[in-house]
């Protein structure tokens, strides 16, 4: 995660100030190694998360979207889901 503080500093300002629930991705700040099965259970947790929403609030600071971000961005437009950009420069 290339912005994981960054992403966890909105949250809390989502939550705190604007009052919203955020259901938010987990973080391996611990840096264990990831199998191919650990990556394939962590996305299809993080496709029921957006499952469970209403908008999926995307953080794109330098207008950085990875990969697994932009299929997740198709996945929720599929699914008639509000996106939200967070867009800013670090």
């Amino acid at each position: 995660m290339k912005f994981a503080e960054n992403m966890k500093q909105i949250a809390w300002k989502l939550e705190v100030e604007e009052g919203f629930s955020v259901i938010q991705c987990v973080y391996n700040e611990q840096k264990e190694p990831i199998t191919d099965e650990a990556q394939k259970r962590l996305a299809a947790a993080h496709y029921r998360k957006i499952d469970m929403c209403d908008a999926v609030y995307i953080v794109d600071i330098d207008g950085y979207i990875g990969k697994a971000v932009a299929n997740e961005i198709l996945y929720a437009k599929e699914k008639g889901k509000e996106l939200i950009f967070h867009s800013r420069q670090s």
